[in-house]
Order: structure tokens, then sequence, then C-alpha cells
């Protein structure tokens, strides 16, 4: 017995892409050597815990001045802001191979499930490590209804 196949004399063509593989040919070409070895933006990095009473965080802030950096409390959300200066220099001998400016603003914020007592929060930074303490205000359980 013979099997009849509907001809398309255009469904060939459907199926050809030019472009299809074009993305194979040209994948890390150029762009990775150029960026392979610059540096990323920093990032300001958090580490939460949590106990009964409060909230202690943890902020990477490498290379920031303690003036230039900012903690606003607002209820139960937290921002944190830094300025970054950075400036490296490359030399071979006396001529100077590369200079690099970095130059901008840092920031973070989170929410937490309680609210913050700004009055009796702290801050401390020591070698590039912002640590808070910011105990729950009492009195802001979530109340739960019953349902009539």
């Amino acid at each position: 017995m013979v099997n009849l196949t509907r001809w398309d004399p255009f469904g060939e063509m459907a199926r050809f892409d030019p472009f299809r593989d074009m993305n194979d040919y040209f994948k890390g070409f150029m762009l990775r050597p150029v960026f392979q070895n610059m540096e990323a933006e920093p990032e300001i990095k958090l580490e939460i815990s949590e106990t009964d009473k409060a909230y202690t965080v943890k902020a990477d802030v490498p290379g920031v001045k303690k003036e230039d950096i900012q903690v606003s409390i607002d209820g139960n959300q937290v921002s944190i802001s830094a300025e970054v200066k950075q400036e490296k220099e490359e030399k071979q001998g006396n001529k100077l191979v590369r200079s690099e400016r970095y130059y901008g603003r840092q920031f973070r914020s989170f929410t937490l499930a309680h609210d913050i007592d700004e009055a009796k929060a702290d801050a401390e930074c020591n070698n590039g490590v912002l640590n808070l303490t910011l105990p729950k205000k009492t009195g802001s359980e979530t109340k739960k209804l019953a349902i009539k």
C-alpha cells in the first residue's frame, strides 16, 4: 500500500531561518575579553537576624567612611545609603598604565515584620561593617479579629 503525503512548496521556506545559529557564531566575541577584568559596582550586602525583642543587621560597606553612611527608619522599613568613593591607579615604574575612579551612591532598603523603636535603635561601623540593633516596638503585635 502506498502512503500519500501532501506536499507544501512553502513549508521548507517557513523552516528556513538564516539567523538561527547567528548567536552561536558571535557568542562571547569581543564582549567577554573587554569586560572580564573590570570590577562590578559594589553592593551593600546584608545579614539580618531576629530575636524576640530586636533585629540585628550587619551590612557590608567596605571602603566607606562612617560619615558617608545614612540609615533611616520609617515604621518597619529600613533604608541604608552610602556615598562610595573608589580610586585605583596601576603603574609600571613611573608610567601610569591605568587609572579608575568610581563615585556614586549605594542604596539598600528592606521591610521587617515588626515596627522598629527608632528611639532605642543603635548603629556603629567598624572595618567596613555596619552593625544595626533595631529593637521591636512593644504593643505592635498583629491583632487577629474573630469573624462573626
